[in-house]
């Protein structure tokens, strides 16, 4: 079992990580949320995401909003020093599963993790991750597919990973720079304006249902309206 854990005390992170690793799971320690989101998308596939709330550069909620931009599935478990109920409210908003205050055992947290991965293997789902109904529209980001009214369009690349992320958030906006990161390496000017082409572009593939829209977020990215 892979863990991400984002801590940014570099002795609790430490002694966090040999502890998991010593109960078997695969444990990368990220310093920060930045450093965090990095390997996230870099080596993913990711069984559970352990995140402090407290840190420099990005703190655990926005982490976790990320997170969820890109895997709306994977376990998060958030540590704070902070024991205030909107804390605790604003952490499951953002989509965690659990909460812990520090000071904590790690054979607290260790049953905390093991409760999550258990409920989470119970649950199975028929529908694959890589399809996608958007309005009138069937989409494979397995082959890259669009399909209306029983003809097929193939998309690009890129094209393809653009509309899996709009898609894996429908109805809610996608920051520009974490899909720059994830798709194009880096948010760079010239990246920015090719994925503004492609942004383009998937209008243009989606014209014919008129439910379905691609919004401009001023100051925030895209969003995909169905």
């Amino acid at each position: 079992m892979k863990v991400l854990l984002t801590e940014d005390d570099p002795n609790l992170g430490m002694l966090l990580q040999e502890y998991l690793n010593a109960k078997g799971f695969d444990t990368d320690l990220a310093k920060n949320g930045e450093e965090g989101i990095k390997m996230f998308i870099e080596k993913g596939n990711y069984d559970l995401c352990i995140c402090d709330v407290m840190m420099p550069k990005k703190d655990g909620f926005s982490l976790a909003k990320e997170i969820r931009m890109k895997d709306k599935d994977v376990p998060i478990i958030f540590l704070t020093a902070k024991s205030m109920k909107e804390d605790t409210i604003q952490g499951f908003k953002v989509g965690a599963d659990d909460y812990i205050t520090k000071p904590f055992s790690m054979e607290e947290l260790l049953m905390r993790m093991k409760a999550i991965l258990r409920r989470i293997n119970k649950q199975e789902s028929d529908i694959p991750s890589n399809t996608f109904q958007i309005g009138e529209y069937a989409f494979d980001a397995q082959t890259n597919t669009l399909a209306h009214n029983g003809s097929q369009n193939k998309l690009t690349t890129k094209e393809s990973e653009l509309l899996k992320l709009l898609c894996q958030n429908k109805n809610q906006s996608v920051s520009r720079s974490f899909a720059l990161k994830l798709i194009w390496g880096d948010d760079s000017y010239f990246n920015a304006r090719s994925m503004d082409v492609y942004i383009t572009k998937l209008r243009k593939h989606l014209r014919d249902d008129s439910s379905i829209q691609i919004m401009n977020m001023h100051g925030e990215g895209f969003k995909l309206i169905v």
